[in-house]
């Protein structure tokens, strides 16, 4: 019986074994290799829910998939049987205002593997062998093994962030929160020619991870006095989630210059210097999942053999809670995967 793992609730996940799933029309049946452990993953398992989205049902989590085409169903095609794919988690519905209007990732009616924000939930991708639309595999580039391309979601939300921020090349970008997005971002930055990254995080261990991504300076949050402090940058992009790090953000961004919020807030209210978006005409981007970047993200992936280095661990599946237990400590991990092998 394949196996999955699927969050009950607040501090309780458990590795079940699932029925074998069937594809139906227009779908494909992958065996999964590799998932990566998300932030939302753990914010699930850790609080039950991500930010308003709360658990209301068992729910198979997972959205960074990648494996091998196992068949389709009725009327379906892509990839040969055989083929080492990677899944893009979303579904937009194709006929709201956002989708006509070319921005699919904020679809008012999508479905996200491994989401509660709808109710069913959609079940996610933690599973050793899953059943999604055929439409959503994409075959691995020559060179890009599955290991590697286990970060094309993560890579793909850097990707959409700094698009989201507009030109780069030649630009002094601030990045705050070395998180595993954090560090994809500097990658994405400097794949896209910005000058200089700098990095803020109040962990040692995590910007060690940010200069194996490329960062060229690195800045420990909580040490004003540190020189690496730029007096101003171009562009920032906040990836910790957290008010303070989108409050120096505001402060470092040049006048005229743009903030993109990448992290995801906590529920409610948050503070920041809003005269400041005034005074300064800064302008403030939100930046939410992605659509076309899986496939850039791919590219990418084929190209760079330095993303290996943001691989922490990779933990079987039947050991799945410490691994998210290693995943939830930033003082020593980056990405860490589940092996659905065997």
């Amino acid at each position: 019986m394949p196996v999955g793992c699927v969050i009950h609730g607040q501090g309780d996940l458990r590795v079940e074994e699932l029925a074998p799933p069937s594809p139906g029309p227009g779908q494909a049946l992958v065996a999964v290799r590799y998932g990566g452990v998300c932030g939302s993953d753990l914010h699930y398992w850790r609080h039950g829910g991500v930010g308003d989205f709360r658990l209301r049902e068992p729910m198979l989590v997972g959205h960074e998939v990648v494996g091998t085409v196992l068949s389709y169903g009725a009327g379906a095609s892509g990839p040969v049987p055989g083929t080492a794919v990677a899944v893009h988690p979303a579904t937009p519905c194709g006929v709201c205002p956002e989708c006509a209007d070319g921005r699919r990732n904020v679809c008012r009616d999508t479905r996200y593997l491994g989401s509660a924000a709808r109710f069913p939930h959609v079940q996610g991708g933690f599973a050793a062998r899953v059943v999604v639309p055929a439409e959503q595999l994409r075959p691995l580039p020559e060179g890009l093994d599955l290991r590697r391309a286990a970060l094309a979601e993560p890579l793909s939300v850097a990707l959409h962030a700094v698009r989201r921020a507009g030109e780069v090349a030649g630009r002094q970008v601030l990045v705050t929160g070395a998180g595993p997005i954090g560090c994809l971002v500097v990658a994405a930055a400097k794949a896209a020619g910005a000058a200089r990254v700098t990095v803020t995080d109040l962990l040692p261990a995590a910007l060690r991870y940010a200069q194996t991504a490329g960062a060229d300076t690195v800045v420990r949050a909580d040490d004003p006095d540190d020189a690496g402090w730029p007096s101003e940058v171009d562009v920032a992009v906040e990836a910790s989630g957290v008010a303070a790090g989108l409050d120096t953000c505001l402060r470092l961004v040049r006048r005229g210059g743009v903030v993109v919020q990448l992290g995801m807030l906590p529920p409610g209210q948050s503070p920041f210097a809003g005269n400041l978006v005034v005074s300064r005409e800064i302008e403030l981007r939100g930046a939410f999942r992605f659509d076309g970047e899986f496939d850039a993200a791919l590219e990418l992936l084929a190209a760079e053999p330095s993303f290996d280095g943001l691989v922490s661990a990779v933990v079987p599946v039947r050991e799945a809670e410490s691994a998210f237990v290693l995943a939830a400590d930033r003082n020593v991990s980056c990405k860490v995967l589940l092996d659905f092998a065997g």
